[in-house]
């Protein structure tokens, strides 16, 4: 039959798994990480390479998806860890503040709209 044992325990429509919800959890944070980490694989002259932690030898599919930048030169390190871009950093902050104040100076007009009403 297609009923299940009374023993057994059915998830519900609005349930949601536990290791559903760690890996969502583990998705979203590592998400909002490397929005205040930004990385790039371009690097300035005072910077030195390091090898990536995954290891030597890897071709440029295995590099990328372990994170890892992947070197064109045949002198220099075939995979290495990417640099920090604070430029980047600089500008999502700048947007993210830029629009936290939007909202506070339309709060006051969308209140009063409200309260019109």
């Amino acid at each position: 039959s297609g009923f299940a044992p009374p023993t057994q325990h059915v998830l519900e429509k609005s349930e949601v798994e536990p290791s559903k919800l760690n890996m969502e959890l583990k998705h979203a944070y590592e998400s909002l990480l490397s929005f205040f980490r930004p990385v790039t694989c371009r690097r300035k002259d005072e910077q030195t390479f390091i090898p990536c932690h995954v290891g030597e030898g890897l071709n440029t599919t295995e590099c990328l998806e372990n994170k890892c930048c992947p070197s064109k030169s045949i002198h220099e390190l075939q995979c290495y860890m990417p640099f920090k871009d604070n430029l980047q950093l600089t500008f999502r902050l700048l947007v993210l503040v830029a629009g936290g104040f939007f909202i506070l100076g339309c709060l006051p007009f969308c209140c009063c709209a409200f309260l019109q009403r």
